[in-house]
């Protein structure tokens, strides 16, 4: 993520570039230069996602009740020093940067492997060094803030180039998040989520002007000087032979000391001295290996011009930023009104996998905290696979003539992810229900046909009148559980009624009653099925996006069903041969539910 080194370089080896600020003092600034106007902070979510998970435990599945709790205390500190937040999440990755999305989900997929051989070792949760996490964060924390009132957006390329044109085009106040990228884009002040004190309300702002004052470039250089260092865009890989160049010229001129700062000096040098033209560029280009994509770095470029801006190393265009943007022209065999509602659901945050299915006709679903030496218990993706086959087929209906196939990056053991996986729509038992009819109809008769077509894709549409007299997310959660009894051959009834029993007993504990919950250790197995049970959870949200929503999101939320950590006790208590009474707590009225 972002500009190779330059994280280290800004904040260890480059004094002057990061300054300690309070960001109240900052809005309190902002509102003397522009009367009347309320201070902005838009909020890259997906690099904040490691600094608001606090609750104690991360390896049992969630502790989503704490989670949400915190979020909420985060966003009432900075309301109460009048900043408002904006925040944007990742909506797809973009295929030029795709081998990188693949790098990072294969070395994600070795640091679990380390998780859960200290598990097998320890019996206990690994300490800081190794935290990941929590499967399904970044989904269900945009629902999460939606929840809590405020404002998210989904975005329909990169969520970094979307951040900054929003936070220059609105005249925000600052980006928060961590992303040196957001030092190379010309656009707002950038503040570190990373070193942010939330109780002072002070982090550090990074400043791009004495970033160049230190490297002697202009800021229209950034672009470049990011590209021949290395990016998600052009890989470090392609310029490393003009970097050791570089070097070494520059290191013959003066004394050598900590080799990573010679390099950005010597980079920065070498353009420093170059004419600012398009000439330049391609002559750079030619040093790129053999077999490399010469318009790589003219892509690179480009990629940081925000809308209206120029570059004095590439061409003149009209529509700078156009390389950056994905391409809006409408897939066919579409129905116009549908694709522009699964859009503006996207963007607004409110549905799930949708978009990008009749968009590009391409998801991903990153790491899971799955135990690849568990034989017993088939990789999350496999486990819902036959539900995502009958979604497709229902968002793909009108397309079924061409035979339309998803392409899939999902990350579970045994995937090299080499290639995409192509996944052919199957028809639900009962035929395929009109998208139409499902998104627009009215009346009773389409909302039985909702609630009955997402029980379809689970393959439970007998089970319809069984679940009729249970509240929503009671629905859910069993829809769930049976479909993964029927999926999962050795899943047992311990373990069914352990996710049962503590989703009973979930029901009235405050965030602080479950953060005080203590466990003696933790079971390996559990921690793998609290995560398969948390991917179906984002199933069930895809599946109700595409069924017209027969449930509220909120009654899929797993704050409203699971916590990991009571799920943790739940199943060892129920391998063990807890009585019934003990298992829910005394509590005689539940006593009846299993």
């Amino acid at each position: 993520m972002g500009v190779r080194g330059l994280h280290w370089f800004v904040t260890s080896a480059c004094q002057g570039v990061g300054s300690v600020v309070n960001l109240e003092d900052v809005a309190k600034s902002y509102r003397s230069r522009y009367p009347g106007s309320v201070p902005v902070l838009v909020v890259d979510a997906m690099s904040c996602l490691r600094q608001w998970y606090t609750p104690e435990f991360w390896v049992c599945g969630g502790q989503w009740r704490e989670y949400l709790s915190s979020l909420d205390s985060f966003i009432n500190t900075f309301t109460t020093a009048g900043i408002k937040l904006v925040f944007y999440f990742d909506g797809l990755v973009e295929q030029k940067k795709r081998d990188e999305w693949v790098k990072r989900r294969l070395k994600n997929n070795k640091e679990i492997a380390r998780i859960f051989q200290f598990l097998k070792t320890n019996k206990q949760q690994p300490g800081k060094n190794m935290f990941f996490i929590p499967s399904g964060l970044a989904t269900f924390t945009r629902f999460a803030l939606k929840s809590l009132g405020q404002v998210t957006v989904q975005s329909l390329q990169e969520a970094d180039y979307e951040v900054a044109s929003y936070g220059l085009h609105n005249n925000c106040m600052g980006i928060l998040g961590e992303d040196t990228d957001y030092l190379i884009f010309d656009t707002c002040p950038y503040f570190s989520i990373n070193h942010l004190c939330l109780a002072k309300l002070e982090t550090i702002m990074f400043c791009r002007q004495n970033l160049c004052s230190r490297l002697g470039l202009h800021l229209t250089d950034l672009p470049l000087f990011a590209c021949l260092l290395g990016t998600d865009t052009v890989p470090e890989r392609a310029m490393e032979r003009f970097r050791n160049q570089c070097l070494a010229s520059y290191c013959s001129k003066r004394q050598v000391s900590d080799k990573r700062v010679n390099v950005i000096l010597a980079v920065a040098n070498y353009i420093s001295g170059l004419p600012r033209s398009y000439d330049s560029v391609l002559a750079l280009a030619e040093m790129l290996p053999l077999g490399l994509d010469k318009s790589i770095l003219l892509r690179g470029i480009r990629s940081y011009l925000l809308p209206g801006q120029q570059s004095p190393w590439l061409p003149p265009d009209p529509s700078p930023h156009s390389e950056a943007a994905l391409r809006e022209d409408m897939p066919l065999c579409l129905d116009q009104e549908i694709f522009q509602i699964a859009k503006e659901q996207h963007v607004r945050g409110e549905s799930h996998m949708v978009y990008n299915v009749l968009r590009t006709g391409e998801v991903d679903c990153s790491n899971t905290l799955e135990d690849e030496h568990d034989r017993e218990i088939p990789g999350q993706a496999l486990i819902y696979y036959p539900a995502r086959q009958h979604i497709y087929s229902i968002l793909l209906e009108s397309a079924k003539d061409t035979n339309p196939a998803v392409k899939e990056w999902f990350v579970y053991p045994g995937n090299s992810l080499q290639q995409p996986e192509l996944v052919q729509p199957k028809q639900l038992s009962g035929g395929t229900t009109s998208l139409r009819s499902l998104w627009f109809g009215g009346g009773p008769e389409i909302e039985q046909r909702r609630h009955g077509t997402f029980l379809a894709c689970l393959n439970l549409e007998e089970m319809a009148e069984e679940f009729q007299g249970l509240e929503a997310p009671v629905r859910a959660l069993c829809s769930l559980l049976i479909y993964l009894a029927l999926q999962v051959e050795s899943l047992s009834l311990e373990d069914l009624n352990a996710f049962i029993a503590q989703a009973l007993c979930l029901e009235g504990k405050s965030a602080a009653q479950l953060a005080g919950l203590q466990l003696a250790q933790i079971d390996p197995r559990a921690v793998h099925l609290a995560s398969v049970f948390i991917r179906g959870l984002g199933l069930l949200l895809m599946a109700n996006s595409t069924c017209g929503f027969p449930f509220r999101m909120d009654d899929l939320m797993p704050w409203r069903i699971f916590d990991g950590k009571l799920y943790q006790e739940k199943y060892q208590q129920c391998h063990r041969g807890y009585p019934l009474q003990e298992l829910l707590e005394f509590n005689v009225s539940m006593c009846t539910c299993l």
